[in-house]
């Protein structure tokens, strides 16, 4: 289950970066398009994030090796900490700052999810928006020093660790 949700939200993330991005300099319908899935993904992925903080609660993940320098293990349990508090975070935000402008969020034509009870405030709302924005600079880092680490324990260290969320790849 811990593999299936983390390859959800990453192809979710990666595919909301690349919605946003498309949407950023269009606007009315054409903006829409891109942004109503961008929005019903943004609470796809709050959803599976909490789904994953549960599991996470209930199963406790692989301890790591003991054999990793202290710096390893320190600068993993920082970057998965915060990558739960970003995969919380900014959609959030993004509910809020649509909440703001009076919107609910329309799950790919399924769904409504309600607006959040704020007040009906453009200005606020445009705020939000900022720090939604700004916050996936460190996302992206993140998942930059993910990549980072994971390509290293596999060609450098050779110790299997990819094996543990990739299946068919080996087992540590």
């Amino acid at each position: 289950m811990a593999i299936i949700l983390h390859w959800l939200i990453a192809i979710a993330i990666i595919v909301n970066w690349r919605l946003a991005g498309a949407a950023e300099h269009l606007e009315g319908p054409a903006a829409a398009a891109y942004m109503n899935p961008h929005k019903a993904l943004g609470i796809t992925v709050l959803v599976l994030t909490v789904l994953r903080i549960v599991w996470r609660l209930v199963n406790p993940p692989p301890a790591l090796r003991t054999d990793m320098a202290t710096w390893e293990r320190m600068l993993a349990k920082t970057v998965h900490a915060l990558f739960y508090i970003l995969l919380i975070a900014i959609p959030l935000l993004g509910w809020i700052a649509s909440s703001s402008f009076g919107y609910g969020v329309d799950m790919f034509g399924l769904f409504q999810v309600p607006a959040l009870p704020v007040a009906n405030d453009p200005d606020a709302g445009k705020w939000v928006i900022g720090i939604h924005k700004a916050l996936w600079t460190p996302m992206l880092i993140l998942v930059a020093l993910h990549i980072l680490g994971a390509l290293k324990h596999h060609f450098i260290d050779k110790d299997g660790e990819l094996g543990r969320m990739i299946p068919g790849l080996g087992k540590r």
